[in-house]
């Protein structure tokens, strides 16, 4: 009956008292005094003093629910009461410069670029476990020399790459040679199923890609022996010919399997490199994942300017390294 009593009088107080502080004596003790204009008022319970609501909205307050609240310049127009042309020139007075952060200990990176737009991505750099941002730029098109720029920049910082985690682009395993790179190997299952298709009619393509789905189940040692015997078996197969009735030329029959079977044979040097590496996680995943959240937060608002998107994203990486960076500093 108590417990029954105090969720009334907790969802009354609910009903009539906002979570909002008097602008006069600073006090959340506040309710719902009615409208002017379409904009709510408020009346402070201790001091008496009335305000309107959404006056005491900062830009960041706006931003904040821009940002992470998912809400459109309409919705935070109905819910703090301001117009939304004050609220358009709240947000464009926000600015976002992005400096590279600071940089201190060792670990292993993942390294990853992602597009939003035409001419528009990305390139990320981030600590696994800690999931500190180490490296961030905004780029048209994914270069090679992004990633030298990106990997020699966390170094002159004085912060020691013990290895790499990478997904697939195939001459950065030559360039950072000098480093543990490991092949992310959710990847290497997305590439041999793209060559395969997901319901390949070969038997030898069913058995590669029955075999591809347990990378992630397998150590080393299994899977190489496992893929070898798999060679040797269609060794005769893979071998077949056909002639090209219209140019003459003369091609393997069964080209999308063995391109499989290379894609398998280049990054296996790659694919265990984190048995060896303490800490070194088998997938991109984690770097994905900030991906994904960063997208959200843009599909979100659609038809923003080349501008306005990157300081959106300026200002969403701010945020992440303000709350990963601090932790992994603890760390």
């Amino acid at each position: 009956l108590i417990d029954i009593q105090y969720l009334c009088l907790f969802e009354n107080l609910k009903l009539h008292y906002e979570q909002k502080k008097c602008p006069a004596c600073n006090s959340p003790i506040v309710k719902k005094d009615g409208k002017r204009k379409s904009v709510q008022r408020y009346k402070c319970m201790v001091c008496g003093y009335r305000f309107s609501g959404g006056r005491d909205m900062t830009k960041e307050d706006i931003w904040e629910m821009y940002l992470n609240g998912k809400q459109t310049i309409s919705q935070i127009s109905k819910l703090t009461g301001l117009s939304a042309s004050t609220v358009t020139r709240r947000l464009a007075s926000i600015s976002f410069s992005w400096n590279q952060p600071k940089l201190k200990g060792c670990g292993v990176i993942h390294l990853d670029a992602t597009y939003f737009g035409r001419n528009t991505g990305v390139l990320l750099a981030l600590e696994s476990g800690s999931g500190r941002l180490l490296y961030m730029k905004h780029i048209a098109h994914e270069h090679i020399s992004d990633y030298e720029d990106a990997v020699k920049h966390i170094v002159g910082c004085g912060y020691s790459i013990q290895g790499i985690v990478i997904d697939g682009l195939q001459k950065l395993f030559a360039v950072f040679s000098e480093y543990n790179m490991q092949m992310c190997q959710f990847h290497m299952v997305a590439i041999v199923r793209r060559k395969l298709t997901k319901n390949p009619q070969l038997e030898a393509g069913k058995e590669l890609l029955g075999l591809i789905y347990h990378l992630t189940d397998m150590n080393e040692s299994t899977f190489v022996s496992a893929f070898e015997k798999w060679k040797r078996k269609w060794y005769n197969f893979l071998k077949e010919k056909t002639v090209n009735e219209i140019t003459g030329r003369t091609i393997y029959t069964h080209q999308r399997l063995r391109s499989a079977m290379v894609s398998i044979s280049t990054y296996l040097p790659f694919l265990f490199t984190y048995e060896k590496v303490k800490g070194m996680p088998n997938t991109n995943n984690m770097i994905e994942g900030t991906f994904t959240d960063m997208k959200k937060a843009l599909r979100n608002h659609p038809g923003m300017i080349k501008e306005n998107r990157k300081r959106m994203i300026n200002g969403f990486f701010l945020a992440y390294a303000k709350l990963h960076n601090k932790k992994g500093d603890n760390r």
